[in-house]
């Protein structure tokens, strides 16, 4: 009967895990969580990361004015503007739910928790916000990883498909490597790009994300992209991109490279 009751319990949890409504994430991979969210969201939420130092407690609570956000994006200190921050945050804090692979004395499980503990908005503009126990380590290694570009730098970006780029690209650097590469199935672009609920055909994911995401940060950051289209017979089944960073590619031009490949790949969750 124990028997029973454990590989019902275990058909559960694989169902859990492979629901397209649920972000399942492991070591270093808020760089992928958050396809769901806005641009203008993710730039609210980079401005948060960027309180984080090297010298950050997990239970720090950090305070912001709105101001200083609209300031920092270029805004003016309407009533309206003021609303969008506002409206951003109460986003961060419905839509960066998290789903943590663990496991205990050997069974797997699942984790389900929130990227923060609170967020307290006053009505002077005043913004107070702690992350999550749980989220705490995977903020400090994206901190220490992806804020190598400065937010200054951020900033200049307007695509929510270039800032997820930029996570993507330091996600996937290993100390100096330089070219970095990006290698997923189509399922994982579209994951990371667009969120859990929503999926397009090929040519047009290419077209409304990648190609935008790319052309944005060579104008704009001087990043050049190769992109190798991988397909199974006619089918689009993933990319890989290497991205050269600007020290190395002042004499290199933009390449978008198609190239065939007959091995299927599967759709992967470090």
């Amino acid at each position: 009967m124990q028997g029973k009751i454990s590989k019902k319990a275990d058909v559960a949890l694989s169902s859990l895990l492979s629901r397209q409504d649920y972000l399942v994430v492991q070591g270093n991979d808020l760089a992928r969580a958050f396809g769901n969210l806005s641009a203008f969201e993710h730039r609210v939420l980079d401005y948060c990361f960027s309180f984080v130092t090297k010298d950050s407690k997990p239970d720090e609570e950090y305070s912001v004015n709105a101001i200083d956000i609209l300031h920092h994006l270029g805004l003016t200190a309407s009533g309206r503007d003021y609303e969008r921050v506002a409206k951003a945050f109460k986003a961060l804090n419905e839509k960066t739910a998290l789903y943590l692979r663990i496991e205990e004395n050997g069974v797997k499980g699942i984790r389900m928790t929130q990227l923060f503990s609170h967020i307290d908005f006053f009505q002077n503009g005043s913004v107070k916000f702690l992350f999550s126990t749980e989220s705490a380590p995977y903020i400090f290694d994206l901190r220490k990883n992806y804020y190598s570009f400065k937010l200054r730098e951020l900033a200049r970006v307007k695509s929510k498909y270039s800032l997820i780029m930029l996570k993507l690209i330091e996600a996937n650097q290993i100390g100096g490597q330089n070219p970095v590469t990006i290698k997923g199935a189509m399922e994982d672009w579209q994951g990371w790009f667009l969120g859990a609920n929503r999926r397009w055909p090929a040519g047009r994911f290419m077209r409304d994300t990648i190609n935008v995401a790319i052309d944005e940060l060579y104008q704009k950051m001087g990043l050049v992209f190769t992109v190798t289209t991988l397909k199974h017979k006619r089918s689009v089944v993933g990319y890989m991109i290497e991205v050269t960073k600007p020290e190395e590619n002042r004499k290199i031009k933009k390449v978008i490279k198609a190239a065939e490949t007959d091995t299927l790949m599967t759709t992967q969750h470090n």
